[in-house]
């Protein structure tokens, strides 16, 4: 038998708790997100995988928000976050403090997801885009990389939300290490 756990059993830390933990070094950036529950499952998601903060970049929607809560289910509480307009000066200064920045895009350059070397010495940046325009062209142009899952159906996209819980695994997969 396989007894399936009870919420309690799982023995998750409180938000104060998870606050203190630290964090992998990831910032995940919203590049203008339209859909409000896209942006709450990006903080559930964000929660799950231990990152160290959201920036919410132009239109994308701020909590407190009652759609957000609906799929971010309180992250929004645990999750750092910050909103700017312009994310292209401050992706700049991420890299100039260091990081590296991912722009999850289709590219006529692209670096395939599986094939990327993550390193856990370094800090990094991943910029999902808006769901109908994705990342912008600024972004993609100081971009350190410009990283792409591959997709083998008929569609050309993933849902932002999927993608960032794909692109996310794989990240903390490899610094988890």
């Amino acid at each position: 038998m396989n007894r399936k756990l009870k919420l309690w059993e799982l023995n998750r830390p409180t938000v104060e708790e998870f606050k203190e933990k630290e964090k992998f070094p990831l910032v995940v950036v919203l590049d203008n997100i339209r859909s409000l529950a896209n942006v709450g499952t990006f903080f559930r998601t964000a929660d799950a995988f231990n990152v160290s903060k959201i920036i919410l970049g132009g239109i994308t929607a701020q909590p407190p928000h009652r759609e957000i809560q609906k799929t971010a289910l309180g992250a929004t509480e645990s999750i750092d976050w910050e909103h700017h307009e312009n994310l292209v000066d401050l992706l700049k200064n991420y890299q100039s403090d260091g990081y590296k920045v991912y722009a999850v895009e289709q590219a006529e350059k692209t670096q395939l997801l599986q094939e990327l070397d993550i390193k856990s010495e370094e800090k990094h940046v991943l910029v999902f885009g808006n769901e109908v325009d994705g990342v912008q062209q600024e972004i993609i142009d100081i971009a350190d990389v410009v990283l792409e899952i591959p997709q083998f159906g008929t569609k050309h996209s993933l849902n932002v939300s999927v993608c960032a819980g794909v692109v996310l695994w794989e990240f903390v997969r490899e610094l988890g290490k």
